[in-house]
């Protein structure tokens, strides 16, 4: 979840009002346009569904293949006990990078050398390679992408759609480091009270006989 906006509010948000003889319809919350900017966070967010549980994210100001590939390194070392990940991800090319696969490579006891080129050769050649290395079924570490298009398949979306709805839309920062806060407590408050696996509901578009 890139360039998330730290923004603060210039005027206090008007709150919602019950319907009364003055106000016979209620009101909804009432909120002005003018806000300040405090910069922006790049987040790394894993949806472990089996549980419905957050786990592991990562935060800063950039979101290129080096952030990717610590942030899977994060993610493993946070259960070593774990014997197998299965991580699902989108077809952004740092899910599909060359320092990503540098990463699994040196977990495999793969040397370097036998990777090729970078748009030359080998496992490093192209995204086609380099993301069939990543999807090995032996690594520790396996990832799968979702088809072109249709990155709403990664559970992770659906949960991002609710960060946004309970937290962001109406959010009020005062700086970076506060939006931080907020997300991280968020997150703990959801894996405490609310965390559930989905249930898929959605079993696709049936062709007429």
């Amino acid at each position: 979840m890139t360039s998330v906006q730290a923004l603060e509010r210039i005027y206090p948000d008007l709150p919602m009002e019950p319907a009364s003889p003055e106000v016979p319809k209620g009101r909804v919350m009432y909120r002005e346009f003018e806000y300040k900017r405090h910069g922006t966070l790049s987040w790394f967010i894993n949806f472990d569904v089996a549980t419905g549980k957050v786990i592991s994210p990562s935060y800063g100001p950039t979101r290129n293949e080096a952030d990717m590939a610590a942030h899977i390194q994060k993610l493993i070392e946070s259960d070593l006990t774990a014997t197998k990940w299965h991580i699902v991800a989108d077809n952004l090319n740092t899910h599909q990078s060359e320092t990503l696969v540098r990463l699994i490579a040196k977990m495999e006891g793969i040397e370097e050398d036998s990777l090729g080129i970078k748009e030359k050769s080998g496992i490093l050649k192209s995204m086609k390679t380099r993301a069939a290395f990543l999807h090995d079924a032996s690594h520790k570490a396996v990832f799968y992408y979702t088809p072109k298009h249709a990155s709403w398949m990664n559970q992770v979306e659906i949960f991002l759609s609710i960060l946004v709805r309970k937290l962001l839309k109406r959010g009020n920062f005062s700086s970076v480091n506060d939006l931080r806060d907020r997300i991280l407590e968020f997150f703990e408050y959801y894996n405490r009270t609310m965390a559930k696996p989905f249930k898929w509901s959605y079993t696709g578009i049936k062709e007429a006989a």
